[in-house]
């Protein structure tokens, strides 16, 4: 008699056992609301990774949706990378102004400098004939050299620009994967 009574007090169906069903839906329903998942733990000795299956098994679409966040496009991706490598928003700001994960921004950057050295054309026979040192440069041609380079980014940028509008509108892979077999 006395094992009912503790097991109806623990929510359990024995000692080490399954959670009563009516019980997991309640704490299910107080997180919803947002109950701390450790006072569930304390409480009736919940583990995190139980209560973490139970919202994810059990939780409504709601607070599934929620959880998730919003999925952003390739567009507003490219324009969050453009702003950090432009220098008018750090990578924290990113992360705090969009919701967006330390680590999903790392690979964002890292993927975006391998396509950015895809698109970059690097001819080594072409720069043997050129000098090493470039100080003896004067003044006009080092900024004409800065306004071209400039404008070459400002190209590259469009056509990214341009590609990611096209493989949204037309739901087609443009860019060619890294590591792909050509036949």
């Amino acid at each position: 008699m006395k094992k009912e009574e503790d097991s109806e007090v623990l929510g359990r169906f024995s000692e080490r056992g399954h959670f009563q069903i009516k019980l997991r839906d309640e704490i299910i329903k107080s997180i919803e609301e947002g109950v701390p998942r450790s006072v569930f733990t304390y409480q009736y000795g919940v583990c995190r990774s139980t209560l973490s299956s139970w919202m994810r098994e059990h939780g409504s679409a709601a607070y599934q949706a929620k959880r998730q966040g919003k999925q952003l496009s390739a567009i507003e991706k490219r324009s969050i990378l453009r702003l950090i490598e432009q220098g008018q928003l750090t990578t924290h700001q990113a992360r705090k102004t969009y919701g967006v994960g330390g680590d999903v921004l790392q690979r964002w950057l890292k993927s975006s400098a391998k396509e950015n050295v895809e698109l970059a054309a690097y001819d080594p026979f072409e720069m043997k004939d050129k000098p090493e040192g470039r100080s003896d440069l004067p003044d006009p041609e080092k900024e004409a050299l800065k306004k071209a380079l400039e404008d070459a980014q400002l190209k590259i940028s469009a056509l990214n620009t341009l590609i990611d509008v096209a493989e949204d509108q037309f739901k087609i892979k443009i860019r060619k994967k890294a590591g792909a077999r050509q036949s």
